[in-house]
């Protein structure tokens, strides 16, 4: 650029310009001019590349309005579609399946629910590991569908509220204490067996005790003495001397 010299003359006077007038060049030139050119090409070359993956990363993990891939962001909260894998602890106040399949909660190790309290400690813990489920917890209760305690589990006592507890082991059951229970009865096409290998057995009842078998003997076998005790009542001679000649 030349700067240009104005000089202000009044009318009716003539003023010779100097021949030799000085240029002045302002602005970039050369190898500045050069790196500049070269600057801005490479900021739009990084803003193109940052647009093409902006638009690649919203295309793989199905970026949309509704939500990203299988989560979509509903009225009710979170909905996700599909199998997912969790990296880190989840906290949900309620998890539901689909109405047409089922909650499938996998792991290679185990899987564990935890219930705390609002100071953080843990009241209540289900843990499914590869060869034993433990649960922790004051109670443990199985109930029907219309709210029926069927087994229920604490520190004292063990409660089966079903009408019939059935035990098809081939061995039977293992009571290594007493057992109370208002009735004891076989399969129709079983015996009833009660046997104490190496300790006593023993039937108490405050009013009485009933041995009956509608299609079949009865048969008492020991080792040493069969004793019938009666504390309060008469003997029958004739049963007992049937019972000695045995």
């Amino acid at each position: 650029m030349v700067r240009e010299q104005y000089t202000t003359t009044t009318e009716g006077t003539r003023i010779e310009r100097p021949e030799n007038q000085s240029v002045y060049k302002i602005g970039i030139y050369g190898w500045r001019k050069r790196c500049l050119y070269l600057f801005v090409l490479l900021l739009l070359i990084l803003l193109l590349v940052n647009i093409a993956l902006t638009i690649w990363i919203l295309k793989v993990t199905w970026f949309s309005p509704t939500g990203m891939g299988h989560l979509h962001v509903t009225e009710d909260g979170l909905r996700l579609e599909g199998e997912s894998e969790f990296l880190f602890p989840l906290y949900a106040k309620e998890i539901h399946s689909r109405v047409d399949s089922s909650l499938l909660l996998q792991s290679t190790q185990n899987v564990t629910i935890n219930a705390r309290n609002p100071e953080g400690e843990v009241t209540g813990r289900l843990k499914v590991g590869p060869k034993m489920v433990e649960i922790q917890s004051q109670q443990f209760q199985i109930s029907s569908k219309d709210s029926k305690p069927l087994f229920t589990v604490d520190e004292k006592a063990v409660v089966v509220g079903t009408d019939k507890l059935r035990v098809t082991g081939p061995e039977g059951a293992l009571f290594e204490h007493s057992v109370e229970t208002p009735l004891i009865k076989p399969d129709p096409i079983q015996d009833l067996r009660l046997e104490s290998p190496t300790r006593s057995l023993s039937m108490d009842a405050p009013k009485g005790v009933r041995i009956q078998a509608a299609a079949g003997n009865i048969e008492a076998l020991s080792q040493m003495d069969i004793v019938l005790h009666s504390s309060d009542g008469t003997r029958n001679s004739e049963f007992v001397w049937n019972i000695l000649s045995i």
